[in-house]
């Protein structure tokens, strides 16, 4: 029977998270409906397996703890800006589906348990993600550098070049070379350049941190420029991934493999 509770938790869960992915891909977006649904029966799987088969002040206490860490944690990532609110939901909400990782029913291929991932089974899962998310910026690094490679253009023009080399790297990191057209085209694409007249001489600057806010208002600029032919027709730009695709993939990695993060710590010492 426990073994059955804890089969439900997981096929729900990744089921919402799965849609949330979705349509975070999709739309950019992701309704309060689906955490609305999510929440009402991971509470009520993870409260009746514990009350059946776990039947202790402990277990309930770590719940809770494990819930309100994580909230807390969500929380401040929401409002410091490094998450959005359907991230910080889906973490929520899973922390209430599955705050401890299902041992009775699998087994991480890595061949051990964390402490972390034991107790605070979406933290673990956060951590997966960020990794995995760190993956992109070395894909598209490579991207940048075979294109430099490809094309014999400059990664880097104008007053760009007199960017400080944080900044530069962030943004080689973060974005790739793509025509304002595009950018138009795709709303969820951020530009990371914007320009500027100065004296009646055009200059471009780099946006580590794009924002929604003046996102149209950039864009029109570049696209000016570049019609006026103060401007190549190819401007840094963000893709914006969804965080919660890196989290899905999190959550399946932290179920069947285990946690990253522990499997290097343990393989170092």
């Amino acid at each position: 029977m426990k073994e059955v509770i804890e089969a439900l938790r997981i096929l729900i869960s990744l089921a919402f998270f799965i849609y949330s992915s979705w349509s975070d891909y999709k739309t950019r977006e992701v309704s309060n409906n689906v955490w609305i649904l999510f929440a009402p029966p991971a509470i009520a799987l993870t409260l009746t397996e514990l009350f059946i088969f776990d039947l202790d002040f402990l277990a309930m206490q770590l719940y809770g703890l494990c819930f309100g860490l994580t909230t807390a944690f969500a929380l401040i990532l929401f409002y410091s800006g490094g998450f959005g609110g359907a991230d910080a939901k889906a973490l929520m909400c899973l922390a209430l589906s599955l705050p401890f990782y299902p041992r009775e029913l699998l087994a991480p291929l890595s061949g051990e348990i964390s402490p972390i991932m034991q107790q605070f089974f979406p933290i673990t899962v956060f951590s997966n993600s960020v990794l995995l998310a760190a993956l992109t910026a070395v894909y598209i690094l490579i991207y940048n550098l075979i294109w430099r490679i490809r094309t014999g253009k400059t990664l880097f023009e104008g007053e760009q070049r007199n960017e400080p080399i944080g900044k530069k790297m962030l943004i080689l990191i973060t974005g790739y070379k793509i025509s304002v057209k595009r950018i138009k085209e795709k709303w969820h694409i951020y530009p990371l350049e914007d320009v500027e007249k100065t004296e009646g001489k055009t200059k471009r600057k780099l946006v580590v941190l794009p924002k929604d806010e003046g996102r149209n208002a950039i864009v029109e600029r570049l696209e000016s420029a570049a019609e006026t032919g103060e401007i190549q027709d190819a401007v840094w730009a963000s893709p914006g991934l969804p965080m919660l695709i890196f989290m899905t993939a999190g959550l399946i990695i932290t179920l069947f493999y285990g946690d990253i993060i522990w499997t290097c710590i343990n393989f170092v010492l």
